[in-house]
């Protein structure tokens, strides 16, 4: 039974997180594939990193949407009838470009793949995750845990098939069909009875400030860096994330990376 890794690349920076992501999973020991999916966005120079790894790259394009579904989704108009209000993302961050992970459905060489965001880093062995059912995928919290019933697009696991890849295009642009946090909630509207994962899978790195109670780091597996990301220098949150953003650098750099089970919890008021 194949299974794989599959993270998406769209942009220079979205190559640097998926540096530290792809040697994060080498070092679990797992002997599953890695799949680097990539768009026109990334010069071929930046992918040269990643393939060093041994991480397969695959080109994906965007996804043939109508014109009209385009322009709904457009950064400005997105944002502006579903703003941002607890925390900010990055100027390279593009609508469009989130779709792309639907591709992963048309990896059918896999019987079963996990998906994991480029801005995240496994910091120990998940390959049980391959056993679990398509859809599964950890909830969005990071402020409280009344966000237990939405699930967060960074982590989760499928299973690839082109029947399933053509009814998600259909529903995916219906007419003025709108999708105000792209991906994530198009397939938590595709899978209403979505598989709920531990957190500990798709730990949201707000939690370290906001729930410290539920961050543990004798469980903590996949660290995902939403809103703000480990490679911008000198954003609002650096200071409180310090810890989280220095372990990152260690996976970027694959220099000094330390035993996380020997890390401190953040401190509980």
């Amino acid at each position: 039974m194949r299974h794989a890794y599959v993270t998406l690349v769209t942009n220079a920076d979205y190559a640097k997180g998926a540096l530290a992501l792809v040697r994060s999973l080498k070092m679990t020991g797992t002997a599953a594939d890695i799949v680097v999916m990539h768009t026109g966005g990334v010069a071929a120079s930046q992918l040269v990193p990643l393939a060093a790894l041994g991480a397969q790259l695959v080109p994906a394009e965007l996804l043939p949407t109508s014109p009209a579904f385009n322009e709904r989704h457009q950064r400005a108009r997105l944002h502006a009838q579903a703003p941002f209000t607890k925390g900010n993302k990055p100027a390279f961050h593009t609508p469009l470009d989130n779709f792309v992970k639907l591709r992963l459905w048309q990896l059918t060489q896999y019987e079963r793949v996990v998906f994991i965001d480029a801005d995240a880093i496994v910091i120990r062995n998940i390959d049980r995750l391959f056993s679990y059912p398509e859809f599964s995928a950890a909830p969005n919290v990071y402020e409280s845990l009344t966000d237990f019933h939405r699930l967060n697009s960074g982590v989760f696991v499928a299973r690839p098939s082109e029947k399933t890849f053509e009814a998600m295009l259909a529903a995916l642009d219906r007419p003025d069909a709108f999708w105000p946090r792209t991906d994530q909630t198009f397939l938590q509207s595709f899978f209403p009875n979505w598989h709920g994962l531990p957190v500990f899978f798709n730990l949201l790195q707000y939690v370290w400030f906001n729930l410290p109670a539920l961050w543990d780091w004798k469980s903590v597996s996949v660290i995902h860096y939403q809103y703000e990301k480990p490679w911008e220098t000198g954003h609002p949150k650096a200071g409180q994330l310090a810890p989280l953003i220095a372990l990152w650098r260690a996976y970027h750099s694959g220099e000094g990376i330390p035993d996380p089970d020997m890390l401190e919890n953040p401190s509980v008021p």
